[in-house]
């Protein structure tokens, strides 16, 4: 008998909304989370299945065995083409990653999932979802978080935020929102929402 696939759930938020806290309240309740980050890590790192063929289009960025991240920036500040070529590689590979997180969800029976998107309605990921939580904040609690990070700056903020979209319209655009001013409240609009999407599931 074919177990029924799990109800996937996208996670996302902006820099400094609490979305790595909050992913791993989902895990406390014993949900399976896929990290995107995670995944991009794994595959750029030593063994992993992007280094051989990104080391094809730029054959200096493997270093001890791995993609070496300064190395790709680099390469692609100077040349206006490689961001797409690298894309073309990696997005492939982070979808398969992905299916298999999916696949072995559904034979283990589980009801729910989170995959955790960062820029997931900058790239459309939401398409491969069945609703959308939102983190969200203040963004007085926001610039706070981000800025205590060390080595951020004012100048450095404002790049990430101009290449994310608004907190506004991801939170108009999502199916829930949890919200994060504390990690009380967090936890239990996480328990809430778990109880309410698994309700007669598994």
């Amino acid at each position: 008998m074919s177990r029924e696939a799990p109800f996937v759930l996208g996670l996302t938020g902006s820099i400094g909304m609490g979305k790595s806290t909050t992913a791993e309240l989902f895990r406390a309740e014993g949900v399976p989370v896929w990290d995107a980050d995670a995944a991009v890590r794994r595959l750029y790192g030593p063994g992993g299945a992007a280094v051989e063929p990104v080391s094809r289009l730029c054959p200096g960025a493997v270093v001890g065995g791995a993609l070496n991240r300064d190395v790709l920036k680099h390469w692609i500040a100077a040349d206006a083409g490689a961001l797409a070529r690298l894309e073309a590689v990696g997005h492939p590979l982070v979808s398969a990653d992905r299916a298999g997180f999916l696949e072995q969800a559904r034979q283990a029976g589980a009801p729910l999932v989170v995959v955790d998107i960062p820029l997931l309605f900058e790239t459309g990921a939401e398409a491969g979802t069945d609703a959308v939580a939102v983190v969200s904040a203040t963004a007085d609690e926001q610039r706070a978080r981000v800025l205590a990070r060390p080595g951020m700056t004012e100048e450095h903020f404002a790049r990430i935020l101009a290449r994310q979209m608004p907190d506004a319209e991801k939170r108009r655009r999502a199916d829930h929102v949890i919200e994060t001013h504390t990690l009380k409240s967090a936890r239990a609009a996480v328990q809430a929402l778990v109880r309410q999407l698994t309700a007669g599931r598994g």
